[in-house]
């Protein structure tokens, strides 16, 4: 209820934010909010079903975020269009306001904390420093006021945080992230995978948005309702692959899904950017990548914390999913490093469908050693 509550707040403040910093920091409480709402959201929904449930349920999780992923960029492109960009925030007020009042009666707390936890601020401030600084330098890498020794000092400056960030969890009873949690062998490949993951997502997503516009001249509006087919077919995806999942485990599903993946990218690679054919051209991948979405998003949410006991559901849903949201930072920012430039054509997507398909090969991969079948199988 914390995290719904900061997130309601925040929204309301970008809405009325006055300035580009005041925004800034608004969407930086949005963001801890929505950190707050999200793994507790997953550990009352874990700990709400039996074991042999839990593939279905963190499935169904899982495929509500991908409706909300279908309907969010087109219709917030059209209230962003018809009604400014502050309703793209104020919008989350009735939503949020009635989910808050919904949360008071309908949910219990899945686990009572055995003891209470000091927030960890120099391993967040650690964290930040090293995703942050490695972001910068891969956004910055093609602008010429960066020379290379600076670039290449703020990525030492990244590692080296990271570095000293697991030194310090390590000597540490009360850190950001319990690195015991890693003791797992399906959980430290699902983590992996889903760093990887996270950044081969967020290429592919914010890349249509730059290919429609800026290659096929559609308008925002028409833009976010060209890619909403694909996370529509996220949800009966989800659910249909957690019942079965329920049953054979995640493996070969994470496996299908990162080729899948990768196909979608290669027919991408064959889009023509000269005569736009939404219908044959466009479509048949956006099918494939949403099928993937679904095939492998959910999965990885739910073999994360498969092996994982009841007292650690929320905190290994929450590392699992700060580690897909440190991937999509590093994707939006290869993306944003490879496109984000005043006139596109259909050649400058070539790099960038080539390292989706790469990063969604490399996911299949890291999912091989994942087992997650159940124990009585």
């Amino acid at each position: 209820r914390w995290g719904l509550a900061v997130f309601v707040c925040a929204s309301l403040a970008c809405g009325a934010a006055p300035s580009l910093g005041w925004l800034v920091a608004a969407r930086v409480i949005q963001a801890l909010g929505a950190a707050l709402l999200t793994p507790a959201s997953m550990s009352i929904v874990l700990a709400a079903f039996p074991i042999e449930k839990r593939a279905v349920a963190v499935s169904l999780w899982g495929a509500v975020g991908g409706l909300a992923a279908a309907v969010g960029p087109s219709l917030g492109s059209w209230v962003t269009h018809h009604a400014g960009w502050p309703w793209a925030f104020y919008i989350n007020l009735p939503v949020g306001l009635w989910a808050l009042w919904r949360s008071t009666s309908h949910i219990k707390e899945a686990v009572k904390p055995v003891q209470p936890r000091r927030v960890d601020i120099v391993g967040l401030l650690l964290m930040l420093l090293a995703v942050g600084t490695v972001v910068l330098a891969i956004v910055e890498s093609r602008e010429e006021r960066w020379s290379s020794e600076n670039l290449f000092a703020l990525i030492g400056v990244g590692v080296l945080s990271g570095l000293v960030f697991v030194w310090w969890a390590r000597s540490r009873s009360d850190a950001l992230i319990d690195l015991s949690l890693f003791k797992h062998r399906t959980y430290r490949f699902v983590n992996a995978a889903t760093l990887v993951f996270g950044a081969a997502f967020s290429m592919m997503f914010l890349g249509f948005f730059f290919f429609l516009i800026g290659v096929w001249h559609y308008s925002l509006p028409m833009a976010g309702l060209a890619v909403t087919p694909g996370p529509l077919l996220v949800m009966p995806t989800a659910l249909l692959t957690g019942k079965l999942a329920s049953r054979v485990g995640h493996r070969r599903f994470l496996l299908g899904g990162s080729l899948l993946y990768a196909a979608s990218s290669l027919w991408f690679l064959g889009v023509p950017g000269s005569e736009p054919n939404y219908v044959l051209n466009w479509l048949p991948g956006l099918v494939m990548s949403g099928i993937a979405v679904g095939l492998v998003l959910p999965s990885l949410s739910a073999a994360a914390v498969s092996r994982l006991p009841a007292a650690h559901y929320a905190v290994g849903s929450a590392v699992n999913q700060a580690t897909r949201q440190i991937g999509a930072a590093f994707g939006v920012a290869l993306t944003v490093a490879m496109l984000a430039q005043p006139t596109l054509q259909r050649a400058d997507f070539t790099s960038m469908y080539r390292l989706h398909a790469g990063l969604a090969l490399l996911t299949g991969l890291l999912c091989l050693p994942v087992d997650t079948k159940p124990q009585s199988s």
